[in-house]
Formats: C-alpha cells, structure tokens, sequence
C-alpha cells in the first residue's frame, strides 16, 4: 500500500454490504467458554486452569464440552429458524461461547431475543494494517549468545501471525541449511496443503498453517483467484511480519543484482504459525480473525503478532476496551499467551491509537539508524538532495536531461499522464536511449496506480541511463520512502529543490515558437545511494506512527491508561515477501521488501517476547511486557531524549521533543529486558477489576464479554498494576499503588521521581528491600500545583544494588475540580 497506510494494515470496522439482505452476525451466548469454564454443567468436568498452566485441548474434558457448546449452538439456531435459511460459518468455543452466522437483519433480531443470548453484533470489515534491526537492537552481541547463539534464539517458542499468510517456500523460512526442527507435542495446529501442488504448507520451521475464510465467502467477496483458498500469501504483508519476528538468521537481501545485507528475525530459532485471516483486495472480517485468534490459542501458541487494528467501534460498543476483538484478545492472555498489536498509524496526530487495551502490548513505529540518501548535480554545479536506492551513473560523466513530455510520440497520450513514466509505449525511445529521463510526481504514485518501480522499467525498456522525479507539490498522504530500482535514479522530494531542477531545465532547453524542443542540453548525474548512512540521532518515533492519550470510548474521552506501551523499529524494514505479493506495487514480483509501518514494529516486539519467554518459559504475558516496558530507553544514542517526527505548519517534517505518548515507556532494549529485577504482574481478576472500575460501564456489559461478575474494582482506573502511571483527570493530590515482583536475586532498591513543575509527586516508601520471588508494594502520590491545561509527564526510577534499573512514566493533567 501506498501513502497514508505506510504498509501497515489496519483494522477498519465497517459494516459488510452483500448482495440481498443477509450479513454476518457474531453473537454471543450464556454459558463460560472452555478457557473459563470452572464446572456446574451436569456431566461435563471443569476445563479452567491457573494462568501460567496451558489447557489440554486434547483432553476428553475439553474435548467433550467443546462438542456440548457446539451442539447448542447448532440447537439454538435450529429452533428459531428454518434449515437453508441461515449458515453458521464458526462455533467459537475456546476464547468465547458464541458463534458467526449469516442472517438477514430480521433473524438477527429474533436471534436477539431469543433466551440465553447476550449479544448479537452485525460483522465489521477487516483491512490489514529486516537486515539492520537486530544489530541495532544489539541481539547479535548482547542477546543471541546468552541463550546459546543465534541457532538457538527462540527454541521452542511458537509464534502466530494473524495476517495474510505466508509464503512458504522463502529462504526466510526454508529448513534446507538449518538444524532439523523435532516435534513440539505442545503445540496442536494443523496445516494445510496446497489445493494446487498437493504439498503441505509447514516444513517444521512453519509448524502451522491454516486460512478463514468463511465470513468473506458469505459476504461474497472472496475470489479463489486472487486471495487463494489456503494459506498462501498473495499481499506480502503477513511474509513479512512472519520474518522480522522469527525468520532465519543470516538471509542474503538481493535485488536488482545487489546485496542490501543479511536479513534475520528477532528470534531466528522461534516456529511460525500461520493463521491467515486477511486478504489482499478487501481485507477480511472480524469474524474470520476472531476464529483465526481462537483457533491460534486453542493449537497452543506462546505469542500472537496482530499487525492490524480497529479504526471504529461497532454499533453497540460503549468502551473501548469492550468488543468481540478485544474480549477474545482478553481470554488468550488468560490462557498465557503474550499478544503484540500495532499501535496505528494515524500519526502524528493525537489519540490516534488504535490499539487500547491494557492486556496488549501496543507497539509504536520508530526510525533506526539507516538512513538512504542520494543527490542529482545539475550541470550548472547545484547538487540537489533526494532518495534514491540506486546506483549511480558511471563515474566523471554527465548525461543528457529530457523531460517526458517533450519526448512524447504523439501530443494525444496526454490524456494517460505521460509524465508519470508508467507507460513507455508513449514515449520516444530515440530521444531516450542514452539519456536521464525526467518525470513528474503525481497523486498517481499515492493513490498506488503509479509506482517508482515501473518508472525504473519505462527507463531500462528505452535505453535511459536514468531517470529523475520530480515532486512539484506534495499531495495529503505522500511519503517517500527509498526503493530498491536496478538503474541509476533518483526523488527530489523537496518541492524547493525541484523546481531549482525545473528552472534549470527550461533554461537550458531551445525551443520552437510551438514549444516543441529543438535542443536538450540539460545534463546531470546520479549519485550513488545504495549505501545507508548510520545516524545516531536514532532512534526517532516516526511521523505515521500513531500518538496517544489513550481513549475509554468512542466520544474520544481520555482514558486513565498509558498507549502506546513501546517503541520498536517500523520505518524501512527489509524482510521476506512473497512473489505473488501484491500490496507494495514498488516490490511486485520480488523476494523482498523494504516498507514501514507499525505493523513492521509489532513483530519486532513479539519476537523479543520470544526470547524472553524462552528464557522465562513461566512469566506471564504481563511479566513479559513489563520487562520490554520497565527496561526501555528515553534516549537516542548519542545520550539525547528522543525526538519525535511531527509537521511544521507548511506540511514539511520537523522533529519535537517525544513524550510518552509518542513512545510509551520508550524504545525497547532487548538485553536489558531478558533481566529486568523487577516486574510489575497482572492477572486476568486484575484486568477485569480495571473494567469494573471505568466509570460508565454497565456491570451487566462486562459480564456479557467476560462472563465474570465485578466482584471487586481497583478504586480508580490508574491503580491497575501497569509498569507506568496515566491520571487524565488529576484534582487536588490522589495516590496510586503498585506491587513489584523481585525475579532476582535479593536487592535493594532506592525509589525516585521527578514530574514536571505543575504536579508534585512522592513516592513512599523511599527504599525497599526484596527477596529473590518476594512481592511488595509502594505508593505514588500527585498533587496539583498549577492548573495548565495539558498534561505533564515524568518517571518513577528504581535503583537496585546490583545493577538493575527500573523505570516507569508518569502521565497526569491537573484540574480545579
């Protein structure tokens, strides 16, 4: 995808439209799904187990209430309404009790009535939202060898991707010069086999994969043809996903007869399981990543990657934190499974976020350290900046300038907007052959029905020794990221410096009195941009990334919760792609792709889970977060607090202080989280607690998602036990609690805070002493000093005797009442 969705999909919750009346409804019914199941159903024993212990799907227990839900759902449907008059396309039986069906909107009100039902909700639409990092992220040298080498990082881990689904037979993922993969009996996935090669889709790296597909098939959407009935990716997107998390280490990046690098995932060791729910040319639907993420967590998966995300609640959901998505997400993590979600990417503007949820780690974009420059001199000696992941023209020569529309065959292809380059049938090759060629950049290339690749193929099918674009204005939605091109070219991304290019064009260039051309003598060169500059100003939260406060509903009231959680990197990142790929037009047909988003920064995060977990193989999806969180950094490297990407008022990028809505607790720091001192746990009671303390909430509500009652709250949202502190309506002085867990040796730790000048903050008590598995509690007090109007933002920083520091952000905005 092409300009404001950076390549990272996203969720948009729209309502289907199908041919006739009939739609897809989730709906929800009474009874505990087999996650929460704790018995009082005559013949069926309980199926719960504590949080840190997996749940024997194999097991008659399961097995035999898994047939009972299902069997009364069947029996529900087959009392109200007549055979062939409806289709249920899932029994949702592990996460949720309930179940998809297709019905027309007057069955679904019957169905509403009908006893035992808790919620009926009409299907929302579905649009899905490396080389350098691990070296950036110091995994080579700091992590990799504590756990026994790259070959070793993640073993034993299963990673799921709800994504597009995966391309297979890619070097990122092949077997062939690994160490063979055994059996894991802890994992239960099927996999599919290709309907045309007859081969499985796994090889043991890939130790899973299946497709859902039912809710876009009953919605009539779905094209065999074109988003294949079987796991196999035709978009890229979830090929690339799959490889910065867990693809193997040490890859050659190849394009155009170049090696960009080595590509690796995060945990190259870890297994892939593929659950591909999304599709290349209208998305997918939520029914389908519902079953997708049930059927994940029932086969057993340790982490789950969403790079997708919901943009708009359906009809009925009054919080944020309340739908089917994030109640299913709430039940995985119940059963252990630690789930990463791409933050969004509506930024750089606020409460922009699209991932809510205090049981998610949402993950927010930032720039590394590479960065692809390259430069145009103009005969006239001015050399003008651009981008441009090329080779350079041959060295001490300049080349012939010659704009596109003044080597047009016939004057009556303008109607096909020849200056975009698309189409090289339209152009003289005579007047080419040997040139730069020059064309324009248009709203063609935002929209994605121009592409920087197929300028690169109109040049080398004429014999061009390049070619130039030129932006004259920079339309809503324009990015300019570098792509790979196999001949010398170049973007002038500034409007300034290309109508210098321009200027200097015409001036040089003799025409007729008609305007036709009788001399070019325009010349140039290209520079060489294939090799990265290293900045230490990195890492940056970049521009698309999506900015907080965190919202508690849809009215877009600020909610008592810190989002963005981390911050990884998600601006041009190499990984696999898929050859039938057709999401990036720049990488049609390629093996690899070099595109940005926070879907790109969501896999680098539940990689690095991975490793933890391996580590750690009993910690919770909380511990886990907590320490990515707790271990973070607020500095770039050269030692200055980070800075953010924003917009100056003339639409040019500028760079701002961050702050912890940009990049929640910071960006993440691998080693360090591997061996945090401390960590701040929650529980599946302490997340419910959360609820029942929002203020707004029907209690009724909650136990319609959770089927639990609110048998206690927290006393205020802000004490849910979250490794960081959000007060968005602070009056006069209120104190929160948090509880740490020593996960080291005993240490002392000393306990510190600042806060900027409109808040005071103490912390009590001033030091504390634990024991190696020893959990204490200390106090956080604010206080109003001046009413501003904004929030003010500091840190709690514990200090430990032996090395560990433990920080965690502060975020309050003071009130008269």
């Amino acid at each position: 995808m092409v300009g404001m969705e950076f390549g990272c999909k996203i969720l948009m919750l729209l309502s289907i439209f199908v041919v006739g009346k009939a739609d897809v409804y989730i709906v929800r019914v009474e009874g505990e799904p087999v996650v929460s199941y704790e018995g009082g159903v005559d013949g069926f024993e309980a199926t719960y187990v504590e949080s840190d212990e997996k749940i024997d799907v194999t097991s008659e227990k399961v097995t035999s209430y898994s047939r009972h839900l299902e069997k009364k759902h069947d029996m529900l449907l087959g009392m109200l309404f007549d055979h062939g008059t409806y289709k249920k396309l899932y029994s949702y039986r592990h996460l949720i009790n309930g179940f998809a069906v297709h019905i027309s909107p007057e069955q679904a009100e019957i169905l509403g009535r009908a006893p035992g039902v808790k919620s009926v909700e009409r299907d929302w639409k579905v649009r899905k939202l490396t080389t350098h990092t691990p070296q950036f992220l110091g995994l080579p040298t700091g992590v990799w060898p504590t756990g026994g080498g790259f070959d070793k990082a993640g073993e034993g881990i299963v990673i799921g991707f709800v994504d597009s689904g995966i391309y297979s037979h890619h070097p990122s993922f092949a077997t062939y010069n690994e160490e063979p993969y055994g059996p894991l009996p802890k994992y239960r996935g099927k996999c599919e086999v290709d309907p045309d090669t007859k081969r499985s889709f796994c090889n043991g790296k890939i130790i899973g994969a299946q497709h859902f597909a039912e809710a876009a098939i009953a919605a009539g959407v779905f094209n065999p043809q074109i988003d294949f009935a079987s796991p196999l990716d035709g978009d890229g997107h979830g090929s690339h996903t799959a490889a910065i998390a867990a693809g193997n280490n040490g890859i050659p990046v190849r394009m155009h007869r170049y090696e960009f690098g080595k590509a690796s995932g995060m945990a190259p060791r870890a297994r892939v399981a593929v659950y591909k729910a999304l599709y290349r040319l209208f998305g997918g639907f939520v029914a389908d990543v519902v079953a997708a993420i049930d059927q994940a967590v029932h086969d057993g998966v340790d982490i789950l990657n969403l790079s997708m995300s919901p943009n708009s609640p359906p009809a009925t959901t009054k919080t944020t934190f309340l739908n089917p998505f994030d109640a299913t997400l709430l039940s995985a993590v119940k059963a252990g499974v630690f789930v990463a979600q791409a933050a969004g990417n509506g930024g750089p503007f606020p409460k922009t976020l699209l991932s809510y949820s205090p049981w998610i780690a949402s993950v927010a974009a930032a720039i590394d350290d590479r960065r692809y420059k390259n430069h145009l001199t103009l005969g006239n000696g001015k050399i003008l900046p651009g981008m441009g992941l090329s080779p350079a023209t041959h060295a001490n020569q300049t080349f012939t300038m010659v704009a596109a529309n003044d080597v047009l065959l016939d004057s009556s292809v303008m109607k096909f907007s020849p200056s975009d380059c698309q189409r090289p049938e339209v152009l003289n090759k005579n007047l080419v052959e040997g040139n730069i060629l020059l064309c324009g950049y248009s709203f063609n290339f935002v929209v994605g029905t121009a592409s920087i690749k197929k300028v690169s193929e109109t040049a080398k099918s004429l014999g061009a020794i390049g070619f130039v674009l030129a932006v004259e204005n920079v339309s809503p939605g324009a990015k300019f990221d570098p792509v790979p091109v196999g001949v010398p070219g170049i973007v002038i991304t500034e409007v300034s410096r290309s109508m210098e290019l321009i200027d200097y064009y015409k001036i040089s260039t003799a025409r007729d009195w008609t305007g036709r051309v009788k001399s070019f003598k325009a010349t140039g060169s290209i520079g060489d941009g294939l090799t990265p500059v290293l900045h230490k100003s990195a890492p940056q939260v970049a521009l698309f990334s999506a900015r907080g406060p965190n919202i508690k509903d849809y009215s877009f009231q600020d909610a008592d919760l810190l989002k963005p959680d981390i911050l990884a990197p998600g601006s041009l990142i190499w990984a696999a792609w898929s050859i039938n790929g057709t999401d990036e037009a720049n990488y049609i047909g390629e093996g690899f792709a070099m595109i940005s988003g926070t879907s790109m920064a969501a896999p680098h995060i539940a990689g690095i889970a991975a490793l933890i977990k391996q580590k750690h193989p009993h910690w919770s999806p909380a511990a886990i977060k907590s320490a990515l969180m707790t271990t973070s950094t607020t500095l770039d490297r050269a030692g200055r607090p980070l800075q953010a990407q924003q917009y100056s008022g003339s639409e040019t990028v500028t760079l701002v202080p961050a702050t912890p809505f940009d990049y929640g607790s910071g960006h993440v720091n691998p080693k360090a989280a591997l061996d945090p001192g401390l960590i701040f746990d929650a529980g599946y009671e302490d997340y419910l607690g959360f609820l029942c303390t929002i203020p707004g909430i029907n209690a009724q509500e909650i136990k319609n998602y959770t089927n639990s009652q609110c048998n206690y709250t927290l006393g205020h949202p802000s004490n849910l036990n979250t490794p960081s502190i959000t007060i968005s309506h602070l009056v006069g002085t209120q104190t929160v609690t948090r509880t740490v867990t020593n996960v080291a040796a005993e240490e002392t730790y000393v306990i510190t805070a600042r806060m900027a000048p409109a808040i005071a903050i103490e912390t009590n008590p001033p030091a504390m002493t634990l024991r190696a598995s020893d959990s204490k509690k200390f106090s956080v007090t604010l206080t109003v000093r001046s009413v501003t109007g904004s929030y003010s933002f500091g840190e709690v920083l514990m200090k430990g005797s032996r090395g560990h520091r433990v920080r965690i952000p502060v975020v309050a905005m003071g009130y008269d009442r």
